[in-house]
């Protein structure tokens, strides 16, 4: 596959050995994945990632509802290091759009992430607002859009072009992949980058699996934890 990997999650253990095991090609991170890994010091956390991880992309996310606190936030993220891409939000929680932000960030020459992104229209404003000399990822919650019953493919098909038309340099990440099928989706259209769990990275490994012997491995499942449970009827 020519679509690039990135391991999703803020478990530091993970991250490091996804990395030492060269099985993604970057990482992104979230404040709703800190706060379940236990994270409490933001600035510590992205420190310690980053003396591991230096010559890989890593994304981390504003937190403030903001603009002006999202800028400065931003500007300490990108501090940290070259491989560092801020998250920034397409709107705060009020619904108001992020583009000046974005616009004056990009002149700035600070590498983003531009996160939570759902529509077509939402694409074509960041790049009014980008003047494709610095590289950013668009990310796109493809799985978020199929929970709706909506067809992300188009979306993405859509917005891939329109950002390739734009700048080779920007790149669209498929974001909140459902199931391991996503990978190949989104390699399939053309997509840049994709996010996965852990849990979804260790699937990959089974690519052209023989789907008869995972039925009867499925049923031997079934079998043995009957027996575990000690049913009787």
């Amino acid at each position: 596959m020519n679509i690039k990997i990135y391991s999703d999650g803020a478990n530091i253990v993970e991250m490091v050995n996804a990395y030492k095991e060269a099985v993604v090609q970057g990482f992104t991170t979230n404040p709703t994945l800190m706060n379940k890994a236990g994270i409490q010091n933001y600035k510590a956390f992205a420190i310690e990632v980053l003396s591991h991880i230096k010559d890989m992309p890593i994304s981390f996310e504003v937190f403030s509802d903001s603009f002006d606190e999202m800028y400065q936030q931003a500007k300490v993220l990108s501090s940290l290091g070259d491989n560092v891409y801020v998250k920034i939000p397409i709107m705060n929680t009020k619904g108001q759009p992020s583009y000046n932000l974005i616009n004056l960030l990009d002149s700035e020459k600070v590498k983003l992430n531009i996160t939570a992104v759902f529509t077509d229209k939402q694409v074509t404003q960041i790049l009014k607002n980008v003047d494709g000399k610095t590289p950013h990822i668009i990310s796109i919650f493809a799985g978020r859009i199929a929970d709706t019953g909506a067809d992300p493919t188009l979306v993405m098909k859509k917005s891939l072009k329109k950002i390739k038309s734009h700048s080779k340099i920007l790149q669209l990440l498929w974001a909140s992949p459902r199931e391991v099928f996503n990978i190949y989706q989104a390699d399939k259209i053309g997509c840049d980058i994709i996010t996965v769990t852990p849990s979804t990275l260790e699937k990959l490994s089974l690519q052209n699996k023989d789907l008869t012997e995972f039925s009867r491995e499925t049923v031997e499942m079934f079998y043995n934890d009957a027996l575990k449970s000690g049913f009787t009827l």
